[in-house]
């Protein structure tokens, strides 16, 4: 199991290290496109999230995490960098915190309902133990030592604490989830990689 873990971990940072960069209007650092969110200019003058990076025009790009958007608003990075003027929605980080995670839970229902997610303690416990998961979710307001409980189990594993029980919950199809598995593949991959942007907004990180 151990090997199969450092194999899985090997193939996510190599994906990394192809990503194409790209320079944060904030910081002017280059950094891998995994790491930032697109911007646009919308049609009414607005700045629109493009966390999908399809939108059409000139995107300009910004580090993932509320520090370094709260800095672009304030300072007019936007205008500058698309070279017109632009104005920032007030709720612009709500609506991009919100974006990455309905990227996240929807992956997640694709994976549930491709066979490739379970949820339950006991079914996790199962895949844990038969080397099947890549990703582990805890929900924020699970039981105290609720986390720690699935991270002994998987120490390699990362465990991502970004939602609530009910937020989970959705994306299987319940009321409620606290303990979540996805086995390794492009979900997991996807999955990971916008958890890894929505941990920027988020207070719970990822850990380990």
């Amino acid at each position: 199991m151990a090997e199969r873990l450092r194999q899985k971990q090997n193939r996510t940072m190599a994906a990394r290290e192809e990503s194409p960069e790209r320079r944060c209007i904030v910081s002017g650092e280059a950094r891998a496109k995994d790491a930032l969110i697109r911007f646009v200019a919308g049609p009414d003058g607005t700045v629109v999230p493009d966390v999908a990076e399809r939108l059409p025009g000139r995107g300009v790009w910004v580090s993932a995490d509320r520090a370094s958007l709260e800095k672009a608003v304030k300072t007019g990075a936007f205008s500058r960098a698309l070279k017109t003027s632009v104005k920032a929605p007030e709720d612009l980080i709500e609506r991009v915190a919100s974006l990455l995670a309905s990227r996240v839970l929807d992956y997640v229902g694709f994976a549930r309902r491709s066979g490739k997610a379970v949820a339950g303690f006991m079914t996790v416990d199962k895949w844990l133990r038969e080397g099947r998961a890549a990703v582990l979710f805890a929900a924020s307001d699970g039981a105290q030592g609720g986390a720690g409980k699935i991270k002994a189990l998987a120490p390699d594993l990362p465990v991502l604490e970004l939602f609530a029980s009910d937020e989970l919950g959705a994306a299987f199809g319940r009321a409620h989830a606290v303990h979540a598995a996805v086995a390794a593949g492009p979900l997991a991959d996807a999955i990971r990689r916008e958890a890894d942007r929505l941990a920027g907004f988020r207070t719970k990180k990822i850990a380990p």
